[in-house]
């Protein structure tokens, strides 16, 4: 293939052949496409989406608006029309003159960073008329006045997911990306990610989890999770790690840390530049951190009170007996942040003082609001969820990551997609992707458990949650604490964090918003000078308030939060090796259970 004086690529008769018969080796793949999705196992419908009444009930809504209001709707579709019939005319003009319209007012959207997108009359024509059909539907559906809050937000949603669906960046025949691409490299593009779509497809059962770092670049003590530490505890919820110490001398309280049981913990231990679990070592603290197991279906009955009694209890305990003291600082990570919370409540109303300080990492505790998760925690999904888990035991770990994946849709599905299906590229060799995709199943008990009595029922806030025999409420949290929040957390809106720290009983609370999001905000280490965060002594103001009176501080919040642990953290004494006699050191860090992949 060669290249004329303006660049556009001149296609020869042997160019054309091998494009033919590259052309050709996609039935090969094909067959193995088919064959994957025959062999496919079928999952409850609900999963896929809202049921039919929320689309039913905002059609009749719509159109009990119209019949009162009939210029709306006929107001509506004169733009539409009117909007149609330009971006036709300005179409037909560039065609027949051969000239090109002047380029519209740069689109912040980068799907459409393509010059193309502006120059080429045809794809000109195609990106404007899906910006006015995109508009149009966002404002059919702000019309809809007559839905209660919760549908309105979803009804929101979900056209928002169809709109991103349909966009013509996701269709080869209208990504000029794709196309440029399919052409220069004589269509080994296409072939390629045909591959990628059939291998990914191989790997999970038939269902559409699209591959968001290349695996192979990563190994799991190798050259991530790779902090020195010794696994000293192990039972059938997690094995317990213990990490060396690196100074002399430790704080005679050790830390004791839960990470989600929904994503691996090295997330805190990635790489050594952004490890948490290394700058605490550092720090001259004696560290223990879980590692939950990765649940099958012979989970299936492991409940809250399981992860309590067995994971939280027994952790403490063990890192109370190795190293000879009374009490440990604890520290949780989203839902064991939340159940770090039912923790304290029962060990209240039991006399168990064994925690002498909570610091909570992006924690819920009070679900009164939804936040962006309000689509998939109403009853049709859950319901869905729960007939799912009846059948596999395990909420599968699959639903977990595309559930998550659809709050960034277009970061974590689309745009990967057409990488990798369309542009036939080989993921990112990116460290934080990698973790995001090696994901956990829940055991079936505790996910419904926890969908239905804290999400949906919210009842550690309000009439208590009923667990071992004791009814848990979170004004029975009352040991020193700290709460760190990250300020665009979609997953736990840091206002909601601080509306349940507002209810807890401690008479010390600190509350910490970090710039960022629910990763980045938590993985800010002080080296890279990043993120600042804000704090405000004052938590009687609600939200907006005390961030507008917050103070606002350069920088990670490591060691502010530091500062506030060495507090409460004890005496210096020698160093502690990992383990002892009745602790046996079973296997290095990282230890076995987090090399477990998710069943499909």
């Amino acid at each position: 293939m060669t290249t004329t004086d303006d660049q556009t690529p001149e296609l020869t008769e042997e160019h054309i052949e091998r494009l033919k018969e590259n052309m050709g080796k996609v039935e090969e793949l094909s067959k193995r496409l088919v064959e994957v999705m025959a062999g496919k196992t079928p999952h409850t419908p609900a999963l896929d989406g809202p049921n039919q009444e929320l689309f039913a009930k905002a059609a009749t809504a719509y159109w009990a608006d119209v019949m009162q209001n009939p210029s709306k709707l006929l107001e509506q579709q004169i733009e539409y029309w009117g909007k149609s019939v330009l971006n036709f005319a300005e179409a037909q003009k560039a065609m027949t003159s051969g000239e090109s319209e002047e380029p519209d007012a740069p689109v912040k959207d980068k799907r459409f960073s393509n010059p193309m997108w502006d120059t080429n009359p045809y794809f000109r024509l195609i990106r404007q008329q899906y910006q006015t059909n995109a508009d149009a539907i966002a404002q059919a559906v702000a019309s809809v006045d007559d839905l209660d809050t919760k549908d309105k937000q979803r009804l929101r949603y979900f056209s928002q997911q169809i709109i991103d669906m349909m966009a013509p960046t996701n269709f080869l025949a209208t990504n000029p990306d794709a196309l440029e691409k399919a052409v220069e490299t004589e269509g080994q593009s296409l072939i390629q990610g045909l591959e990628n779509l059939v291998s990914d497809l191989e790997a999970n059962d038939g269902e559409m989890v699209v591959r968001l770092a290349d695996e192979s670049a990563f190994e799991i003590g190798g050259n991530i999770a790779t902090t020195p530490g010794d696994v000293v505890y192990r039972n059938r919820m997690m094995e317990l790690i213990q990490y060396k110490p690196v100074t002399e001398t430790v704080h005679e309280t050790p830390i004791v840390l839960f990470p989600p049981w929904i994503n691996k913990f090295y997330i805190l231990d990635l790489k050594a530049q952004n490890s948490l679990i290394k700058w605490v070592t550092e720090q001259g603290y004696t560290l223990f951190v879980v590692s939950w197991v990765n649940a099958d279906s012979s989970h299936a009955d492991i409940g809250m009170e399981d992860y309590i009694q067995e994971g939280f209890l027994t952790a403490i305990e063990e890192a109370k007996k190795i190293c000879k003291v009374k009490q440990v600082n604890a520290v949780g990570y989203c839902i064991a942040g939340t159940t770090l919370s039912l923790t304290l409540s029962l060990m209240k109303q039991r006399g168990d003082k064994s925690v002498k300080s909570a610091t909570f990492f992006t924690t819920l505790t009070d679900f009164g609001e939804q936040g962006e998760f309000t689509p998939f925690l109403q009853n049709d999904f859950v319901d869905g969820i729960e007939d799912q888990v009846s059948k596999d035991g395990v909420l599968k770990a699959w639903i977990i990551g595309r559930t998550m994946s659809f709050l960034r849709s277009r970061d974590l599905i689309y745009t990967p997609a057409i990488r990798s299906y369309m542009m036939g590229e080989t993921p990112p060799a990116f460290d934080l992707l990698y973790w995001n995709g090696d994901g956990a199943n829940l055991p079936g008990k505790m996910a419904i458990q926890y969908l239905r009595g804290l999400c949906q029922g919210n009842g550690f806030v309000t009439d208590g949650f009923e667990l071992l025999g004791q009814k848990l409420h979170i004004k029975d949290v009352d040991v020193p604490l700290m709460a760190i929040t990250c300020e665009t957390d979609h997953i736990a809106a840091w206002k909601d964090c601080y509306r349940g720290v507002q209810q807890m009983g401690s008479k010390s609370k600190s509350f910490v918003v970090s710039e960022s999001g629910h990763i980045a905000g938590i993985v800010n280490p002080p080296s890279k000078k990043k993120y600042g965060h804000y704090t405000n002594p004052d938590l009687k103001a609600d939200a907006e308030t005390w961030l507008k009176e917050a103070d606002f501080h350069e920088g990670s919040w490591w060691p502010m939060w530091e500062a506030w642990l060495k507090k409460r953290s004890g005496k210096q004494v020698p160093a502690r090796d990992t383990g002892d006699s009745d602790h046996p050191r079973l296997c290095p860090a990282p230890g076995t259970y987090v090399l477990v992949k998710a069943n499909r």
